[in-house]
């Protein structure tokens, strides 16, 4: 390959409407590309992605995975292009690495459930650390930092095919913004972002794109997001694994509010209480 391929391509395309009739155009697409990560020799994933900040996704996608507890666990990391798709290749301590290779071992055979190589319920559903924290964010503050994300999304505004995922700091407002065609990714981009960085992901919020999933509930838990906030709704699911892992979700945000779900004081709504 002569270099990785562009986060987004110019498509012909006609354009129709009962006003102007058939036009003829360009218009801006987001690319996807088969992004593999790999640890340690072993492919443990392969993903569609956008082909940018892949350094962050796959230091992201360890942490929120629970491949490794902390980025300092990763030893080498290396982009490789090939023909077909691109490689992040990481190399981990050795004792994470073993550990690893006993879990492919145990999961070797049929697929149960089809979850993303999870071969069970109790392995798509696995118990979460707790996050203990009382940050909170005021309605103005999160009301902003969703309009920051917005306008620091500039692959979503050029393609209108991608996903968002930020860190909101109750002070000093979104201090990074990673985009992906998969809202997962865009949040394992933001994770890694957000370890390189040294910034720990304890002090501020998640604010995504999206609606809201118990996946996304988990990969926050293991990295100790305290908030969530997203501007479609929450699954049911995702409501009482946020409550039970103590973080508080603000959902359907949008310039005129917001309803919280979990933990609504932390969003300065202390007259009401959880279900």
């Amino acid at each position: 390959m002569s270099g990785p391929p562009p986060p987004a391509r110019e498509l012909a395309r006609i354009a129709w409407s009962p006003r102007t009739g058939a036009r003829e155009g360009a218009r801006l697409a987001a690319e996807e590309a088969a992004i593999a990560l790999v640890f340690d020799g072993g492919a443990e994933a392969v993903m569609m992605a956008t082909p940018a900040d892949l350094e962050d996704f796959g230091i992201g996608f360890a942490l929120t995975e629970g491949v490794v507890r902390a980025a300092s666990e990763i030893k080498a990391l290396e982009i490789v292009e090939l023909d077909r798709g691109i490689e992040v290749r990481m190399r981990l301590d050795r004792e994470i690495g073993a550990d690893l290779l006993k879990r492919r071992r145990m999961r070797a055979g049929p697929v149960g459930c089809g979850l993303c190589g999870i071969d069970s319920i109790e392995a798509a559903l696995p118990a979460l650390p707790h996050v203990d924290s009382t940050l909170s964010f005021s309605p103005d503050a999160l009301l902003a930092g969703m309009r920051a994300m917005s306008e620091g999304q500039s692959l979503g505004a050029a393609t209108r095919a991608v996903h968002a995922a930020a860190f909101l700091d109750p002070r000093e407002g979104v201090i990074a913004v990673r985009e992906d065609v998969g809202r997962h990714n865009a949040l394992d981009k933001l994770a890694g972002a957000l370890a390189r960085s040294g910034r720990s992901a304890g002090g501020g919020a998640i604010l995504l794109s999206s609606r809201l999933s118990v996946d996304l509930v988990q990969k926050a838990a293991r990295i100790g997001a305290p908030a969530i906030a997203c501007v479609s709704a929450p699954t049911a699911l995702a409501v009482r694994t946020a409550r039970d892992a103590g973080i508080a979700i603000a959902a359907i945000v949008r310039d005129d509010g917001f309803e919280a779900f979990a933990y609504p004081e932390r969003f300065g709504l202390s007259l009401l209480q959880d279900a």
